[in-house]
């Protein structure tokens, strides 16, 4: 009778072993989707992968978003063209954590190289709802500078598109672009 508890508890424990494994495998699985669609700007993919609230939060600046408006901020950041590479990933005590690439054509012109992020990706129920980002490489000062910088000028210079800075839809993320080549031709 021993040997069949003992036997019945090591089949048990290598059960619930291998369930963990596979769940952590299918997180990962689950944040390396969601950078790719955010890579290939596929907005149609997006709902499966992100809770109807989602959260994300950049250097203590929490933004909450529901699906509809993610989506939105997806078409405006699509406009710019970004790569996102994932440069690690890995899962600890269930928590998904990777460092992340990520550049465009604003980022080029306002940072002049990547910025790269530590992120921390948290599930429910199979899909996203918080993703914690700590900047890894971010010269904010170069940043804000450069951003300024284009502002001033587009103030001065182009007034009718003021504002560019002021919401993320892919109109205003047009309205960026143009703003940067505008402000790239006048030299």
């Amino acid at each position: 009778m021993n040997k069949i508890i003992t036997i019945l508890f090591f089949l048990l424990i290598g059960f619930v072993s291998c369930n963990k494994v596979e769940k952590d495998i299918k997180k990962i699985k689950i944040a390396e989707q969601y950078y790719s669609v955010l890579d290939s700007s596929d907005d149609t993919k997006i709902m499966e992968l992100i809770t109807t609230e989602f959260t994300t939060i950049d250097d203590g600046l929490e933004q909450k978003y529901s699906q509809k408006e993610y989506l939105e901020w997806m078409r405006w950041d699509s406009v710019f063209e970004p790569t996102y590479k994932i440069l690690e990933i890995q899962i600890k005590d269930g928590i998904v954590k990777a460092k992340i690439s990520k550049i465009d054509k604003r980022i080029s012109f306002l940072h002049q190289k990547p910025i790269i992020t530590n992120e921390i990706i948290q599930f429910e129920s199979n899909k996203i709802t918080n993703i914690n980002r700590t900047s890894a490489s971010f010269d904010v000062d170069k940043f804000i500078e450069n951003r300024d910088r284009l502002s001033n000028w587009i103030s001065e210079n182009h007034p009718e598109l003021v504002g560019f800075l002021n919401e993320q839809t892919k109109i205003s993320g047009m309205n960026y672009l143009k703003a940067i080549e505008l402000y790239k031709d006048k030299k």
